[in-house]
C-alpha cells in the first residue's frame, strides 16, 4: 500500500511520486493550504492539500481530524526556506497531495497523542493502543527491541542454545506465591506458572545442553511496586563446567557490548565486587547505589562507656550505634531534619539523633551536651566528618539499624542533591544460604534451597548452617538489582543435605523435588547461571522511573489491566468443568 515510510524522506527523494499510508498527527489549516503531519511507526512528515491541484483532494483534507488513518499519493517536494524545521528528520521536505484515501476515520482520542503533559497513568493504561502511539512510548519498544536483539546475537555468537521451558508446570513450596491453574482433566490438581526456569535450566545442564538461554516469562502472586510486575520477562542462562567467575565475566562481556551498541557507552571492566557482608555494613543494603559516597560506620566501640543514655542502653541490649555523615548538610532546615526523623521512625527505628558540625568544629544538637570530647573527637575521625556537615545516627538493634540507615542514604543523596551520573555496576557475591523467618522463626533458604555451598563455609552446615554462605552472586545497576545468579549443587547426597535443614523429611523431598534428585544420579555436570530482568534492564537504560513504561500491556499496582478488565469473573460453566465451587 505504500513505497515510503513517512519518517525516511529526506531531500535525497525529491520530485519523487511516493505513497504513504499513516495517521493524521496535527492539522493546520491556512485557509487555502491544509497542512498535515502524517505520522507511521518511523516518524512524522509534512503533506500538504493545495486547492489549485485538486478540488476534491482539498475537500478532503478539509474533513481530516487526529488519527484519521490515510493513505496518499504525491510529489516530494523542498520545504520553503522560512518553513524548515531543523528538529525534525523530514524537516526540510514536505509532500504535495495528489491522491488521499481515507483508510478509517478516528473518534476523538481520550487524550492527545502529541501531549507532553502529564495523563493519568489508569487511563494512559485503559487505551494503551493509542498510548503506544505516542513518540516516547514507540521509543521505549523500539529500545527494548534493540536491546533483546543485541543480547541474542551475543548469546548465540557464544555459543548458546536457546530452549523453551514448560509454562504450565509443578507448584513448589519454596520462593514467592505461585499463580495457579487448576486442570480440568485431573479434578482437584493444579498446575502453577514458573516464577523462574530454575528446575528445568538444571535439567537441562543434566542433559548436556552446556550453555542455555531463553527470554523466559516468570510469574509471581506478590505485592506490587515500580519495579516489579505479576509477570516479567527475564534473561535465563545457564552453563555447565564454568567457575562463578567466569560465568560474571562473561555477562560483564555482554552487558559491555549492549550498552556500546545501543547506548554508545564504554563501560568500565571489571565491574567492582564487594561481599554480602561488607554491602551490608558500610551500605545498609545488599543493592547499594555507588554513584554517591555515603557510606554507614559503625561507631559502637566508640560508645561502649557512654553516657549518654539512649546509645548505652541500645548496645547493653546488644545492638549498635551506626551512623552516616551528610556532607554540607547543615544547610537543612529544622523542618527537613524533622522529616527524616519521621522517615527513620517510619521505617522502625526508635530516633534518629545527630550533630549538626558548625564552624571550628562547634557541634550543634539536643545530644551534644551529652557526649564526651574524646567521643566527639573519635566520632568526627570515623566518619570524616568537617564544617557544613551532619552526622546523624541510629541506636538499635543491628538489623534495624542496617535497615534505617540503609533508606536513608538515597534520601540524602537526593536532599543533597548529589550527581547521580553514570552507570555504576557492582557484583555482590557470599550472600547467606539460610536465614530465620521473621515469623516461624525457622530456617529458610535467602535465594533458593539449590544453590551450591562455598567451600570455605560448607563445614559449618550441620552445627551453624547460619553461617554458611552460598556460591551466589547478584549484579547491581545504580542501586537496582538486575541479575541473580549462583552456582548449583550437582550431587544428590548435597541436595538432600539442604533440603533436609530447610525442614523436608523424605517423603516431602520425594513429593517436591523427587524428579531433580533423580536426574542428579545420573552424572550431573557441575553448572551455574543467572537470570537478569530485562524489564528492569531497558527502565534504566531508557532512564525511566518505572518498568511499565517499557512494558506493552503492563499491569497497575493493584495487578489489574484496564484495557481488557483482568482479572475478571468466569463463567459458573467454567468452573463446573473445573469441579471448583462458588
Amino acid at each position: 500500500m505504500r513505497s515510503d515510510y513517512c519518517g525516511k524522506l529526506t531531500r535525497a527523494d525529491l520530485d519523487r511520486e511516493v505513497s504513504l499510508c499513516g495517521w493524521v498527527h496535527r492539522r493546520r489549516d491556512h485557509g487555502g493550504l491544509i497542512f498535515i503531519d502524517l505520522r507511521d511507526v518511523s516518524g512524522l512528515v509534512q503533506i500538504v492539500f493545495d486547492p489549485e491541484r485538486s478540488g476534491e483532494v482539498h475537500t478532503i483534507g478539509h474533513s481530516l481530524r487526529p488519527e484519521d488513518v490515510l493513505r496518499i499519493e504525491g510529489k516530494v517536494a523542498p520545504r520553503p526556506p522560512e518553513t524548515v524545521n531543523p528538529d525534525l528528520a523530514t524537516g526540510e521536505i514536505e509532500v504535495n497531495v495528489a491522491a488521499v484515501e481515507v483508510l478509517n476515520r478516528s473518534e476523538t482520542p481520550p487524550f492527545s497523542v502529541e501531549e507532553r503533559g502529564d495523563v493519568d497513568e489508569n487511563l494512559r493504561l485503559k487505551y494503551r493502543y493509542i498510548d503506544l502511539r505516542r513518540e516516547e512510548m514507540l521509543v521505549n519498544l523500539l529500545l527494548r527491541h534493540q536491546v533483546s536483539r543485541t543480547i541474542r546475537n551475543f548469546l548465540d555468537c557464544s555459543g548458546f542454545t536457546e530452549v523453551e521451558t514448560p509454562v504450565l508446570t509443578k507448584s513448589t513450596p519454596e520462593g514467592a506465591r505461585d499463580f495457579l491453574v487448576p486442570s480440568r482433566m485431573q479434578p482437584k490438581k493444579f498446575y502453577a506458572l514458573p516464577q523462574s526456569p530454575q528446575l528445568f535450566k538444571q535439567l537441562l545442564m543434566v542433559s548436556g545442553i552446556d550453555r542455555y538461554y531463553q527470554f523466559a516469562h516468570a510469574f509471581r502472586d506478590e505485592d506490587l511496586r515500580a519495579d516489579r510486575q505479576p509477570e516479567h520477562t527475564q534473561v535465563d542462562m545457564e552453563v555447565s563446567f564454568m567457575t562463578a567467575d567466569a560465568i560474571m565475566s562473561l555477562l560483564e562481556d555482554l552487558l559491555a557490548g549492549l550498552f556500546r551498541e545501543v547506548l554508545g557507552a564504554e563501560l568500565a571492566r571489571p565491574f567492582p565486587k564487594m561481599t554480602y557482608g561488607e554491602a551490608m555494613l558500610k551500605y545498609g543494603s545488599d543493592k547499594p547505589d555507588l554513584r554517591f559516597n555515603l557510606p554507614i560506620v559503625d561507631v559502637s566501640n566508640i560508645f561502649r562507656s557512654s553516657d549518654f543514655a539512649v546509645f548505652a542502653r541500645a548496645l547493653a541490649d546488644g545492638g549498635t550505634v551506626r551512623a552516616i555523615r551528610a556532607p554540607g548538610a547543615s544547610r537543612f532546615s529544622r523542618r527537613e531534619i524533622d522529616e527524616l526523623t519521621d522517615f527513620a521512625l517510619s521505617r522502625g527505628a526508635k530516633g534518629l539523633a545527630y550533630l549538626i558540625i558548625r564552624e571550628k568544629l562547634e557541634m550543634k544538637s539536643p545530644i551534644a551536651k551529652f557526649l564526651a570530647a574524646d567521643e566527639k573527637t573519635q566520632v568526627l575521625e570515623a566518619t570524616g566528618a568537617d564544617e557544613g556537615d551532619i552526622i546523624f545516627f541510629v541506636a538499635d538493634e543491628v538489623s534495624t539499624a542496617v535497615e534505617v540507615l540503609g533508606a536513608l542514604r538515597p534520601r540524602l543523596a537526593a536532599g543533597l542533591e548529589l550527581p547521580l551520573e553514570g552507570w555504576s555496576f557492582l557484583w555482590v557475591t557470599d550472600f547467606p544460604m539460610f536465614k530465620l523467618d521473621s515469623d516461624s522463626g525457622e530456617i529458610v533458604a535467602e535465594h533458593h534451597p539449590f544453590t551450591l555451598p562455598s567451600q570455605e563455609t560448607i563445614g559449618f552446615l550441620d552445627d551453624e548452617p547460619l553461617a554458611v554462605r552460598g556460591s551466589l552472586y547478584d549484579l547491581v545497576l545504580n542501586g537496582v538489582e538486575i541479575a541473580s545468579g549462583g552456582l548449583r549443587i550437582h550431587k544428590p547426597d548435597l541436595q538432600r543435605r539442604i533440603l533436609a535443614i530447610l525442614g523436608h523429611e523424605d517423603h516431602q523431598m520425594e513429593r517436591d523435588f523427587g524428579f531433580l534428585l533423580e536426574a542428579l544420579k545420573y552424572g550431573a555436570p557441575p553448572h551455574g547461571g543467572l537470570a537478569f530482568g530485562l524489564d528492569r534492564l531497558v527502565m534504566l537504560m531508557a532512564g525511566l522511573p518505572t518498568i511499565r513504561d517499557v512494558i506493552a500491556f503492563p499491569k497497575t499496582q493493584s495487578g489489574g489491566c484496564p484495557l481488557t478488565g483482568a482479572p475478571a469473573t468466569v463463567n459458573p460453566r467454567q468452573l463446573k468443568e473445573l469441579k471448583i465451587q462458588q
